[in-house]
């Protein structure tokens, strides 16, 4: 009996050896680490079921209503600096026809790896310039933790700035399906983030709403569609301009723009007031008031709204534009890719909605970084000092040398 256990012992260590040393064979790696990460996630959600959003945290009386409500679009406690006047509006006429299609030589494809698709697509978009690295370069940096759900766009853009000098880099906010078609027109590029359809569950009732990085590189008119490089889904794909314009807007029309230096020029008059990044802010949120009145029920305009709002510091009018997104319905993902209500309810002192609502996103993504210092921030509020801690430090865990999470700890008078 004994020695059949100690075969039995023996076999049963040595398919679980076996079993880890195929997990690292690299194909096998980026296949089954989907389906475990699919198993693991799944099982959190059995556990906190996807809920609605929380409401707003107000009086049935004062609480908002999806009604057309005027937003002050010109008032700002950002000033334009005297030296550098905020232009006016380009004409149109001023700017030359453009063609009906555009195709620029696409890279060399890369998949993304588990939730990698901000760094591939970054790779791809380097690779159009020459560089020779790849996704998991630009990981190592920005995040190094493999299950990290969520690149920001700042960190993109930081990557490039800090990493590949040789080029310039800008994004903005806003824009539209022509100043999309202008720059590839003009042989750029340009990365937008969409929203994105998951293939699988990962949770009972799960919208399988998420958020996606595309590279655009090419369009045609004939066929009303742009010719897309999607790290998932494949090369030279064509997305409508129709469907990518209602994809894009949940996430504000941002767009990244990487180009040569020798090019500044011509971005510049291709963006024309919108080079200045205060005037694109304002642009951006005259937009979304006008979509918000145009169609009250559009909780992603009045996000947008919220979040360009938050820009110029004006805390409490873009709480109550989060409110009304929230009043409306927003999904389920929503706050692992943005952080704008966080960042309104604190400074609008709405301290119970910040809690409520960083619970809900570390329910839906437990390793968020950015959820976890916005919740620390509203316990420090609360006068707990060592849960903000706590949480300062986990998300260090999670994200190591996040500064946020630094500077938190560093305030509190907290060691690491």
């Amino acid at each position: 009996m004994f020695r059949k256990f100690v075969i039995l012992t023996a076999g049963l260590a040595a398919l679980f050896l076996s079993a880890a040393l195929v997990y690292q064979i690299p194909w096998v790696h980026v296949r089954a680490s989907w389906r475990l990460d699919l198993a693991m996630t799944y099982l959190r959600g059995v556990i906190y079921p996807a809920e609605n959003m929380p409401r707003p945290d107000l009086p049935a009386a004062e609480a908002p209503l999806p009604t057309p409500v005027v937003v002050n679009t010109r008032e700002s406690t950002r000033q334009a600096s005297p030296a550098t006047p905020i232009p006016s509006a380009t004409p149109a006429s001023t700017l030359p026809p453009l063609p009906p299609s555009a195709s620029l030589p696409p890279p060399a494809y890369e998949r993304q790896d588990m939730n990698d698709c901000g760094p591939a697509t970054l790779s791809l978009y380097l690779r159009m310039y020459g560089w020779k690295g790849t996704q998991y370069d630009i990981s190592a940096l920005i995040k190094p933790q493999p299950a990290d759900r969520n690149v920001n766009v700042e960190e993109l853009v930081w990557y490039v700035r800090t990493r590949v000098g040789w080029l310039s880099v800008q994004y903005r906010v806003g824009g539209t399906i022509e100043t999309l078609k202008r720059f590839l027109a003009a042989g750029i590029p340009v990365v937008i983030e969409e929203t994105f359809k998951m293939d699988a569950a990962y949770w009972p009732h799960d919208d399988l709403w998420a958020g996606h990085y595309l590279l655009l590189t090419g369009y045609n008119d004939a066929a009303s569609a742009f010719i897309t490089q999607d790290t998932y889904y494949g090369a030279n794909r064509t997305v409508d301009y129709n469907s990518l314009d209602r994809n894009w807007e949940a996430f504000n029309r941002v767009f990244i723009l990487v180009y040569r230096p020798d090019q500044e020029e011509q971005v510049k008059g291709l963006l024309g007031p919108d080079w200045d990044v205060d005037t694109n802010r304002q642009r951006a949120l005259q937009s979304a008031a006008e979509q918000a009145s145009a169609n009250p029920q559009d909780a992603f305009a009045w996000f947008n709204a919220g979040t360009n709002l938050v820009y110029f510091e004006r805390y409490d009018e873009a709480a109550h534009a989060y409110d009304t997104a929230r009043a409306i319905g927003l999904p389920q993902r929503m706050l692992r890719y943005q952080f704008g209500p966080f960042i309104a309810y604190f400074h609008a002192g709405r301290i119970d909605d910040l809690m409520a609502l960083t619970e809900y996103a570390l329910q839906r993504t437990p390793n968020s970084e950015e959820a976890l210092v916005w919740r620390g921030w509203a316990l420090y509020r609360k006068g707990d000092v060592p849960g903000a801690a706590e949480s300062f430090r986990k998300a260090l865990q999670y994200h190591p040398d996040y500064q946020d999470a630094v500077y938190g700890l560093n305030y509190i008078g907290q060691q690491q």
